[in-house]
């Protein structure tokens, strides 16, 4: 059945945004380190940001819709062969290093709201991790778009509050280009790389969107559809850069483990609360799909070599192992978790899906001639 156009547009969009949210923006942390932290020139990674996400987007979507290959690994092997094998254990590794700075801030964020140890919140979070996965896949996809629609309506909420308190200093900071928590002022290569890089630790979101691309017809949907994404999945990160730089260059928010809480404590109670509730679930559904879309691939795999359906018992095996190194991971802090090892993932990110597709994308242009 034909999908309508405004489907085909925007829904691979709204899907990447969702799966994006818990890794990529949900404490703040993630934003001061690829971009806040440079001040009033930080915008300049977002533009970045919007940039890689488009490109990687349209890319993406055309290469499926020339190939007629709907997941990852089909799309994989038609650029690197037996090297999809590479992106399998990358997404593992960066599943472990995620999940780790969900829990980490958890722990920070339940210390934080209620006087908890931080040991106390990693522990929860890990436990309704290792649940959800068992329970399965029709309770994942209903609690995950129950805390993807709360998160993104909190985050509005939290935005309008911020900017209509601290406006003035936004404008401020961005008019005297402020850039005084650096030592010297960024230069314009390192806020594009800064962005890229960004991009790059996120690259594991895509193959939860191959399945929108169905419906994509022509290059013009490829690419309206691919700019469409890339805006939706840079919307936020421009959200919480700007409530930031309600109080950059505060170091009391630039060296918070997450800068949310802290931007939120000089405001009414009940909103750290929100705070709490919401982004704390996120943290849970970002860990569970992670670990579930790896668990789910593994069967898939299986299934085409006609082997014999994964056990229960090895499912809890995989979740078990993951989940125990994440919480020895933890235990470093979400500070050097996203600074350093978000960091190396997107080299890896960058080496094993960025570098391909983009190799392959003059190949696009001869399939696409060949088609005409």
């Amino acid at each position: 059945m034909r999908t309508s156009y405004l489907k085909r547009i925007f829904l691979p969009g709204i899907i990447l945004q969702s799966v994006l949210i818990g890794g990529g923006y949900a404490t703040g942390r993630e934003i001061v380190e690829y971009g806040a932290k440079y001040g009033a020139s930080g915008w300049v990674c977002g533009l970045a940001i919007f940039a890689g996400f488009a490109l990687m987007s349209v890319l993406s979507m055309e290469a499926s819709r020339l190939w007629n290959v709907y997941d990852y690994k089909s799309l994989l092997k038609k650029m690197i062969g037996p090297g999809w094998v590479a992106y399998e254990f990358v997404y593992l590794l960066l599943a472990v290093l995620i999940i780790a700075v969900m829990a980490s801030a958890a722990g920070e964020i339940l210390n934080n709201t209620l006087g908890f140890q931080r040991w106390v919140g990693i522990v929860i979070i890990i436990t309704l991790v290792g649940f959800l996965n068992y329970k399965g896949d029709d309770v994942i996809a209903r609690l995950e778009t129950i805390g993807t629609v709360a998160l993104f309506v909190a985050y509005i909420l939290f935005a309008v509050i911020v900017f209509s308190a601290k406006g003035s200093n936004i404008l401020l900071v961005l008019g005297s280009w402020n850039t005084s928590s650096q030592p010297t002022p960024p230069s314009l290569g390192v806020l594009l790389w800064t962005g890229l890089l960004y991009v790059g630790y996120n690259l594991a979101v895509y193959p939860a969107a191959f399945f929108t691309y169905r419906g994509i017809q022509s290059r013009k949907e490829s690419i309206q559809a691919g700019v469409v994404a890339g805006a939706l999945m840079t919307i936020p990160w421009f959200i919480t850069y700007f409530a930031i730089m309600g109080y950059y260059p505060d170091a009391a928010i630039l060296s918070s483990t997450v800068p949310w809480l802290e931007i939120l404590k000089s405001f009414h109670p009940f909103l750290i609360v929100v705070f709490g509730i919401v982004v704390g679930w996120t943290l849970v559904e970002t860990a569970t799909g992670m670990i579930h879309a790896f668990i789910s691939r593994i069967e898939a795999e299986l299934e085409v070599r006609n082997k014999h359906p994964m056990k229960k018992i090895t499912k809890a095996l995989i979740s078990s192992v993951t989940l125990v190194a994440s919480l020895l991971l933890a235990q470093v802090g979400i500070i050097e978790l996203v600074a350093k090892g978000y960091e190396l993932m997107a080299y890896a990110m960058i080496l094993v899906f960025a570098l391909p597709i983009l190799f392959y994308s003059k190949r696009l242009l001869v399939d696409e001639a060949a088609h005409g």
